[in-house]
């Protein structure tokens, strides 16, 4: 007779097999208090059951188990970490140990997601039977927020697999396919149905009488592959530092701290490698830099993901048929998204030539997938017969949505508008793929402005996961709608933005070059100024980026935006301007696919400063402190994001965290460029953005949002 005490369900069979289903209160299970109060009771009976052959851990949720309680975790203050080591040692690491030192085999029934947490009871249970469906991810991603599998997720892989095969799987976060998973070893056995999970767990305990004792706790034992002893271990581990820091810049302690908890994985005994991982997980806990990136990388990126962002009571749509103005690079790459979601596309250019051009940018992607195993022949045939390349305005018709990809030219663009918009279908969306240019006045020359949009896509749009949707003054909630469910459609993550000179994510993004040029005009190093910036986080220096938007881009929007009247009216970015404008009037420096900007570049793809630009503007006389240069790139931006959550550019703040995130490159120990000042400090932030300006100019003075939100004792939520 089954009975449940504290969300686990205890059912004992004729056979002495105990299936133990946890269904927990809430959606998912969570290694939350009352997982702990059930697990240690499930425990006590289990260690006196009468006649027990074995046990089945299964779960009642559409997932296996969910993980740790992160909300818990990210509230816990810096001093903490005593508590947080006690709880982690008493209240998960104990349960798993007597959990995997029972006298009886224990199989773990993984029917749906088993990450962070849920994979790490799969590992003390002796064997893993998963659910071979796509609903099943496993994994351990806790580096990706900052931290560390802390509940023997470190210390078991390592005895499971040995360093080398475990090192990436921990490093990396990565969520595995069930298939994945076996093949890794993390897996034991696939099962098709679902149903028949229990039921084969039930048949290897049968089987296997016997496996009830861990590798690990067998009378010698070894690591697979060797231990701290072994030269091919040796040679891992002295290298893996610079590897790592060469990817984290330093400036993410979790990747360094399970290096360090891997290490000693491989040379201490079990448990006291499982209590120094309790103690590293303790100290991750608190950190900024983990706060940060739950905060965005969890629980904001699924408010955004979840559609906090959508209007409310709007019914759910799909786009059938797409239209797209352009087969250039944004073209091709959005008729590629749009088509990969099978949705059937019409890609647009003034000749054929450059349609089928477009069209063919698609079949490139789809053979670069087949030499790699990941697509078919088959597959890419029926990709490229969705995409339907012409010249005429006419093959249009019955589009429910059109997204306008030409040249940032607000003459140009209205063209396109006039005659591709009479093919909309009734009740059609009039997309526009602008990156700077206000949508309300590009909806002027609409018939209906209320259906016209900005879908800001970025480049390359085949890799980049961010859509930024722009509301012009007279966007409708439908409109809004429509294309918040196009996005995610295409598989995109769409953020929600009102309307303004360059939005949200090229005027942040603009600054960031502009405090480059800046730097630069003041006479530092422009190989410092790169490397501080990347130092700061940011995937490039600003001076590296410049070249790839190049030079040539930037003068023609400067040239747009002063004949619309409008340069300058957000931000003052005139200093990068006006350095690119004389790089390509002076010396025909246009960028790096114009012949070169700030850089040489040599057929082998290296790069060197262009030596003029020492003549032009090093000063060896300047001696800006580090600290600085980093500060200034960096803050710079976080100023602009706060301007646009002040001004209500931004709707919220966690389109602005995901937005820095992942359409600009904000460095992700910052949790994007508002969270940063949740962790930073807002009065410590004001003080130090107030000497920025003292020393370096206005546009470092902290706008009036911080100010106001402390007095109010909040932070940007």
């Amino acid at each position: 007779m089954a009975d449940k005490y504290n969300g686990f369900i205890y059912d004992k069979d004729s056979n002495g097999i105990v299936t133990v289903t946890m269904d927990m209160d809430g959606p998912v299970n969570a290694m939350n208090e009352q997982y702990r109060a059930g697990m240690a009771e499930t425990l006590n009976r289990l260690e006196k059951e009468a006649g027990l052959t074995g046990v089945v851990l299964a779960s009642a949720k559409s997932t296996f188990f969910a993980g740790g309680d992160l909300k818990a975790l990210s509230s816990v203050a810096p001093g903490g970490e005593p508590e947080q080591f006690e709880m982690i040692e008493s209240g998960v690491k104990a349960p798993l140990r007597r959990l995997e030192k029972l006298p009886v085999p224990v199989v773990a029934a993984i029917n749906g997601a088993a990450l962070g947490g849920g994979l790490e009871i799969c590992l003390a249970c002796n064997h893993r039977i998963a659910w071979n469906s796509p609903k099943v991810a496993i994994g351990v991603p806790e580096v990706t927020l900052g931290l560390l599998p802390g509940g023997g997720g470190v210390v078991r892989s390592i005895h499971m697999l040995g360093l080398e095969k475990a090192l990436p799987i921990l490093l990396e976060g990565k969520h595995m396919k069930a298939r994945e998973a076996l093949e890794a070893g993390l897996v034991d056995q696939l099962i098709e149905v679902t149903e028949d999970l229990v039921s084969a767990a039930k048949k290897w305990i049968a089987e296997n009488p016997q496996a009830a004792v861990q590798p690990w706790d067998q009378k010698g034992h070894k690591v697979p592959g060797g231990d701290i002893w072994s030269p091919k271990v040796g040679a891992i581990l002295s290298s893996a530092p610079a590897m790592l820091f060469k990817k984290t810049r330093g400036l993410l302690p979790a990747p360094e701290k399970i290096l360090d908890v891997a290490a000693q994985a491989v040379t201490v005994d079990i448990d006291t490698a499982l209590r120094y991982e309790s103690r590293a997980l303790a100290y991750l806990i608190t950190t900024p830099q983990a706060v940060n990136l739950i905060t965005t990388g969890f629980f904001q990126m699924n408010s955004v993901k979840s559609g906090a962002s959508r209007p409310k009571g709007i019914e759910k749509t799909s786009v059938k048929k797409v239209g797209i103005l352009g087969a250039g690079m944004m073209g091709q790459g959005i008729a590629y998204a749009s088509a990969r979601s099978g949705i059937e596309v019409v890609l647009k250019d003034i000749s054929m030539e450059a349609a089928e051009k477009g069209k063919a940018y698609s079949a490139k992607l789809l053979d670069k997938q087949i030499e790699r195993g990941r697509a078919t022949e088959e597959e890419k045939q029926q990709l490229l017969n969705l995409i339907k390349a012409t010249d005429k305005y006419e093959d249009l018709q019955g589009c429910d949505l059109i997204v306008e990809a030409v040249f940032e030219n607000i003459e140009l663009k209205a063209k396109v508008t006039q005659e591709a918009e009479p093919y909309l279908a009734e009740g059609g969306v009039f997309g526009s793929n602008t990156s700077t240019l206000p949508i309300s006045q590009l909806a002027e020359v609409s018939k209906k402005p209320e259906n016209f949009i900005g879908i800001h896509f970025f480049s390359p749009v085949d890799k980049m996961p961010l859509i930024e949707i722009i509301c012009g003054n007279q966007t409708s909630d439908e409109t809004l709608a429509k294309a918040f469910d196009y996005a995610q459609q295409i598989r995109k993550t769409p953020i929600v933005v009102n309307d303004s000179l360059g939005f949200f994510t090229s005027r942040v993004f603009s600054t960031f070059l502009d405090e480059g040029a800046r730097l630069l005009v003041e006479g530092v190093d422009p190989v410092l100024i790169d490397a501080m910036g990347k130092q700061v986080g940011m995937p490039v220096g600003p001076l590296t980026i410049q070249d790839e938007v190049s030079q040539e881009l930037t003068r023609k929007a400067a040239e747009t935006h002063r004949a619309m009247g409008v340069l300058g009216s957000k931000g003052d970015n005139s200093c990068n301007i006006e350095v690119c404008e004389r790089l390509i009037s002076e010396f025909g420096r246009g960028g790096r696919y114009h012949g070169g900007g700030y850089y040489e570049y040599a057929a082998d793809g290296s790069k060197q400063v262009w030596p003029k630009l020492y003549e032009l503007y090093f000063n060896a006389d300047v001696d800006m402190p580090n600290d600085d240069i980093k500060d200034r790139l960096l803050f710079r931006q976080v100023i602009e994001s706060l301007k646009c959550l002040q001004e209500g550019v931004l709707r919220s703040v966690a389109d602005g965290n995901v937005g820095s995130l992942l359409g600009i490159g904000a460095p992700s120990w910052t949790g994007g460029f508002i969270q940063f000042v949740n962790t930073y400090g807002l009065q410590k932030f004001i003080d130090r953005a107030n000497a920025l300006a003292a020393q370096y100019g206005d546009r470092f003075l902290p706008p009036k949002i911080v100010a106001d939100t402390l007095a109010k004792g909040q932070s940007f939520r």
